[in-house]
């Protein structure tokens, strides 16, 4: 399964969470030991997350 990096690494700190991808550092480090099962279930979570992030407009 191909990493969900869009390669705009930011930090949030307030989250934990990218704010290009969603993902919090440990899944960012862990993503190629990750069983793919684990990386689906990251990636079910990540929309929302993102949501999250984004201010409404």
């Amino acid at each position: 399964m191909q990493s969900p990096c869009v390669k705009i690494c930011t930090y949030d700190a307030q989250s934990g969470l990218c704010s290009g991808c969603g993902r919090t550092l440990a899944e960012i480090t862990d993503w190629f030991s990750m069983t793919d099962a684990q990386r689906r279930a990251v990636m079910e979570e990540l929309p929302e997350r993102l949501k999250q992030l984004k201010p409404a407009s």
